[in-house]
């Protein structure tokens, strides 16, 4: 990966619907060239794909949630069973299995308290936990889908 990989990476990071034409004036190539690049980037699997990013308040989902499970269980089949519980439900935005005193932890999106209550109670009616805590976000400070170019 060199420099203007790199600086390509960056404009598609900010945004993706850019035009080739674009891209390829900003980084000093070919529309060809350009293309080649982005398409190598992608068979590469570093493009992992192009979404849209959506307003959580224009949504009705303006309450951020950080759920931090802790279980007894760490079997196999607990696991998959935790997976297949927690892995389809939309309010859940990101999962990470982590290390210290929390064993997951879960951020989610939802209207209102009411609505993180409905989705705790879905949680704990599919998979057993030992505990369960909440952190709501109050402000949000920094929110990127940016990732740091430097290291690559």
């Amino acid at each position: 990966m060199d420099d203007t990989d790199r600086r390509l990476l960056k404009l598609l990071q900010r945004d993706s619907s850019a035009s080739l034409n674009t891209l390829s004036e900003t980084v000093h190539l070919s529309r060809n060239a350009c293309w080649n690049r982005i398409r190598q980037l992608e068979e590469r699997g570093v493009i992992k794909g192009r979404v849209a990013l959506l307003d959580r308040e224009a949504l009705n989902l303006s309450l951020t949630v950080f759920m931090a499970v802790r279980t007894n269980r760490h079997d196999v089949d607990w696991l998959s069973n935790f997976k297949s519980a927690v892995r389809d439900i939309p309010e859940i935005t990101a999962i990470y299995r982590t290390s210290g005193e929390t064993d997951y932890l879960l951020q989610a999106v939802v209207p209102n308290m009411k609505a993180y209550d409905a989705l705790y109670q879905r949680i704990i009616d599919k998979v057993e936990l030992s505990d369960v805590s909440a952190s709501f976000v109050m402000e949000e400070i920094k929110q990127t889908t940016e990732l740091p170019l430097g290291y690559a």
